[in-house]
């Protein structure tokens, strides 16, 4: 069964997700980018593989090319992030071509094992004796971890067990060599968190103890002192005493993962009390408006609280995917009904992963900046080319973030009990086994997130008797002239249970044909900062349903910096189906206010010296944030002078 996080048996769990199989997009915006994923992207990232040396690290290995390691220390990392991607691709539908390139590499992994169950092609060879020698700099066991889960996720997807069987080698290594002094092994971890997460896979998919244990080593040793030290590796407080988010955004967010997966296992009450203060913090003080991370270009880190630039935000592709990875973690361990993992989720894969990824799966971005002169685009790949493969495996892996399901009384086993949560929207097929026996089949249709009409019907219902249907209702569905409703078959559903920020509860025995029926409020709305971040003073930002937007040179003949939105301008909604492949465009009457002629040769000015504004009208365009950058190089803001 092909779960990308599998809790089937976790006992601390409440939900579990769906194989990625089971459900079928076709939306306007995610299934394109799924499919272009299958058709351009991984096939276009195995010949980058190839050109860059990385496939020849593992050949020169096994002994099949002779010449020099090529590329950065973790060039490993790629090619198994790679092929997890590729992995899940399977899982959702057949391709001999894909198939053929996998088992090609993993014919290659193979033969670069060591007989001890070692791989790492950075020190096998001349570097042999170099092994384990600098866990804080030199990504080992950051490397191993992705091995790790492209092996669950092959095996997963394929039922083989070639690239299982190398993982499995390789972590008993590890559990032999890292763990308690008093076991004579080494307490020690490695500078990028990645081996927690994966090896607690490993031990879903396996049943072997042994690995959960390592996996709960490697986070409990954290913040002692033994990796760095300092916040930069989350090093400098052990986890269970943080309570924000520091250091390097994506290793801290893979960190959080690998914990809230032992939370799933152990129940582990002041772990979880930890991650809740953390996500709190991120998400009130230091996460963009995009739901991006990372505001420091320097270390790709977090900043202080409120420290969110612009121009200058880092929010790394790798950190928006790491905190999607996080939340969906966070979700599965939640039993309230509140939305707000789903709500990030998708706010942060629509606006700050999609960005990095262009609309013809060849070029990627490694920073999102929400403000820029033109000169930043996306690039084919780079030398550290962790983001590329890691929004291959994501775009992969997605179909099973649609939905979750729950057994609502523990011992209870028949589907009367039985929750299924949908928990995002977009056009296309479920079909949920449910806990306690039965499969149900649901259908949307809808032009989410274009459109806020949403129709969930049931097209066949087996053996499920009565269940529960839990619906999201976005917290951002709120507006002027109303909230959400809905209703089943025509039967209005009470206010109350289309109120925003919680999921709308249908219980009832379900039959082939019923219907739910949503109708979001997509009205634009305006967003502003804390006043406590000093580069969004004065400014507003637009957003309409799930989506950040932004203007663009290519959209206004106005210079981007200069345009000011007035508060009490009106921002109307347009469908453009001939721009970028089909968007919905904000349109709003401003105006321009470009500096005065006395400003030029001058820095500063006397203030008794400035005229007035002069400020000439103009009409502003704003297109979906995640579809910038996809034309000729043009300014663009996020945030916008106030009026």
């Amino acid at each position: 069964m092909a779960v990308v996080v599998d809790t089937t048996n976790s006992p601390y769990a409440v939900h579990r997700g769906l194989p990625v199989d089971a459900v079928v997009l076709d939306d306007p915006v995610l299934a394109p980018r799924v499919r272009i994923n299958r058709a351009t992207t991984l096939p276009g990232q195995f010949k980058h593989l190839e050109e860059t040396g990385r496939l020849n690290n593992f050949r020169r290995v096994a002994g099949l090319f002779d010449g020099p390691f090529e590329g950065i220390y973790f060039n490993d990392s790629d090619v198994y992030k790679w092929l997890e991607a590729v992995s899940w691709a399977l899982a959702a539908e057949d391709d001999p071509d894909l198939a053929e390139m996998a088992d090609a590499v993993i014919t290659l992994i193979e033969g670069a094992q060591h007989a001890d169950g070692y791989v790492n092609t950075y020190f096998s060879m001349e570097r042999a004796g170099e092994r384990w020698s600098n866990l804080r700099d030199l990504h080992e066991l950051y490397c191993a971890g992705h091995l790790i889960q492209a092996a669950v996720a092959h095996h997963r997807a394929t039922g083989s067990t070639r690239l299982l069987d190398v993982a499995t080698c390789f972590a008993d290594l590890i559990g032999d060599t890292f763990g308690p002094a008093s076991e004579g092994k080494r307490e020690e971890s490695d500078g990028h968190e990645e081996i927690e997460l994966a090896l607690i896979e490993l031990f879903r998919a396996t049943g072997e103890d042994k690995y959960l244990e390592t996996a709960q080593f490697f986070i409990d040793v954290r913040g002692q002192g033994r990796v760095s030290g300092r916040d930069y590796h989350q090093d400098a407080t052990p986890l269970r005493q943080q309570d924000a988010m520091v250091g390097h955004a994506v290793r801290a967010v893979y960190l959080n993962a690998g914990a809230a997966d032992l939370v799933a296992e152990t129940g582990d009450v002041s772990l979880r009390d930890a991650l809740d203060r953390m996500w709190t913090t991120m998400t009130t003080r230091r996460m963009h408006v995009s739901g991006g991370i990372g505001a420091r270009w320097e270390g790709e880190a977090f900043g202080g609280d409120y420290e969110l630039p612009n121009a200058r935000a880092y929010t790394e592709t790798c950190a928006a995917i790491g905190s999607i990875m996080w939340s969906w973690r966070m979700l599965l361990l939640s039993d309230a009904d509140d939305t707000r993992y789903a709500d990030l989720i998708e706010w942060t894969l629509y606006n700050a992963v999609l960005p990095g990824f262009s609309l013809d799966g060849a070029s990627y971005f490694y920073q999102n900046p929400l403000a820029d002169d033109g000169a930043h685009r996306r690039q084919p790949w780079f030398g550290c080319a962790c983001c590329p493969p890691n929004v291959a495996r994501l775009l992969a892996s997605l179909p099973g973030f649609l939905a979750t399901v729950t057994s609502a009384r523990a011992g209870e086993s028949d589907s009367t009990h039985d929750t299924v949560w949908l928990h995002l929207f977009a056009e296309g097929k479920a079909t949920i086994q449910l806990p306690g026996g039965g499969v149900v089949t649901l259908r949307q249709t809808t032009r989410y997130p274009w459109d806020g009409a949403v129709e969930i019907t049931v097209e066949s219902v087996e053996d499920a008797g009565a269940f529960t249907l839990n619906v999201r209702i976005p917290a951002w569905a709120e507006g002027a002239t109303g909230n959400a409703t809905g209703d089943v078959n025509g039967d209005a559903l009470p206010r109350g249970e289309t109120a925003p920020g919680q999921y709308a509860a249908i219980s009832r025995v379900w039959q082939p044909g019923d219907t739910v029926r949503l109708t979001l409020p997509m009205e634009p709305r305006r967003l502003v900062a804390h006043p406590a971040v000093e580069e969004d003073t004065g400014r507003v930002a637009l957003a309409r349903g799930p989506l950040l937007y932004c203007v663009e040179g290519a959209d206004n003949a106005a210079n981007v910096p200069d345009l000011i939105l007035p508060d009490d301008a009106a921002i109307t909604a347009d469908e453009r189906p001939d721009l970028l492949g089909g968007a919905v465009v904000l349109t709003a009457d401003a105006s321009m206010a470009s500096p005065e002629p006395a400003w030029s040769g001058r820095l500063y000015r006397p203030l008794t010296e400035v005229e007035p504004s002069n400020a000439q009208p103009v009409q502003l365009t704003a297109i979906p944030y995640h579809l910038w950058a996809n034309r000729d190089s043009a300014p663009m803001r996020v945030w916008l002078r106030r009026g």
